[in-house]
């Protein structure tokens, strides 16, 4: 099967395969959309089990970039890219050097952040071969911290939806991926609003440390999260974790959290929806850290203008939520319908413009 006829595969503008044996890169670098201007989305470095399965994560990861950009109304484009993890010892600098000179060979038509996998050192080292990075120490750094308060608040609204008060006190919490960059700030988050958590994650020392400091009960197997009993689920960890396994094991009201592409399929959104359960988009909630980065981009892009885009992410995520109510619609389906009219749009205004 070729790109073209992958399942993932959306019109996708460019998409780059790149190797580096002296390094053992190998990277999937897909450019979704340039409607609005050049590609922005993270790089993931992942232990993925076939270069199949890479494909189709940065084919939907990319295509997802596109929906979160253009639903935070900012002047941008959709992309991602995807490291096929090496196996064994090997050298990072280099590997995340040879990435940037990949990166470099697509022209500025994508820039790149860190993503799950990646640190903003590694943004440095990429930065050598390339300047087509974001999210480095000397910029707007780490985007987490920015990507967990717009989820938060997303949370908020939710809830307000969901329960009829934007108040989390007392609310039972179901967290994956607690522990990693954007779950643990939203931990503490949730915790300093009153909510009763249950934390679950693969890294045990860690998932107790946070579980210390925020009064938080650990689920010890972290396969057990779907089966708490609580108010909401909240999943921070990888995508596809809403599936046909999944799904029934759920005992809660919402689905809102910062994974990105959480259903398996579209469809899941309307199981959730069958079940009397609220999701949350997971581009428009979890778009707080490309907001950010947006100040590495263009300077006028300030931390006051950061704060203002999350409180309207949060206005903009409510709406999307009213309307899927209103017209007895999955929110999942409702959000993307409204993401491609705006691209079309903006493709139009190009071409009118060109």
């Amino acid at each position: 099967m070729s790109v073209f006829e992958h399942q993932a595969f959306d019109d996708h503008e460019k998409v780059l395969f790149a190797t580096d044996p002296a390094s053992g890169l190998k990277a999937i670098l897909a450019v979704h959309s340039t409607v609005r201007g050049p590609a922005v989305g993270g790089c993931r470095m992942w232990s993925y089990e076939s270069s199949a399965e890479a494909l189709t994560d940065v084919l939907r990861l990319s295509q997802g970039m596109s929906y979160k950009n253009i639903m935070a109304d900012l002047p941008i484009g959709g992309g991602k890219s995807v490291i096929m993890r090496p196996e064994g010892d090997f050298d990072r600098q280099a590997l995340f050097e040879a990435f940037g000179r990949a990166l470099e060979g697509l022209g500025g038509a994508y820039i790149s952040a860190e993503d799950v996998g990646v640190s903003p050192d590694d943004m440095v080292a990429a930065r050598r071969n390339t300047r087509h990075v974001v999210g480095l120490p000397d910029g707007t750094g780490d985007p987490s911290p920015v990507t967990a308060k717009g989820v938060f608040l997303g949370i908020q609204a939710c809830a307000q939806r969901g329960f009829g008060s934007e108040d989390l006190a007392g609310k039972k919490i179901a967290v994956q991926g607690a522990t990693g960059h954007v779950g643990a700030y939203l931990v503490r988050h949730l915790a300093k609003a009153g909510a009763e958590l249950f934390l679950a994650d693969i890294r045990e020392t860690e998932l107790k440390a946070l579980a210390a400091e925020t009064g938080a009960t650990v689920v010890e197997d972290p396969k057990a999260i779907y089966d708490v009993e609580a108010d909401i689920f909240t999943p921070c960890a990888l995508g596809s974790v809403i599936n046909p396994d999944t799904i029934d094991r759920l005992k809660v009201k919402i689905v809102a959290g910062a994974a990105n592409n959480q259903l398996l399929t579209r469809d899941m959104g309307a199981e959730l929806q069958k079940r009397g359960i609220l999701y949350a988009p997971d581009y428009v909630i979890n778009a707080g850290g490309i907001i950010n980065v947006m100040g590495e981009i263009d300077p006028r892009f300030n931390a006051k203008w950061v704060e203002g885009k999350l409180v309207a992410l949060k206005s903009t995520l409510g709406e999307i939520l009213d309307k899927a109510e209103n017209e007895g619609r999955p929110a999942n389906i409702v959000s993307d319908q409204i993401a491609r009219e705006r691209i079309a749009e903006a493709a139009a205004q190009k071409k009118a413009a060109a």
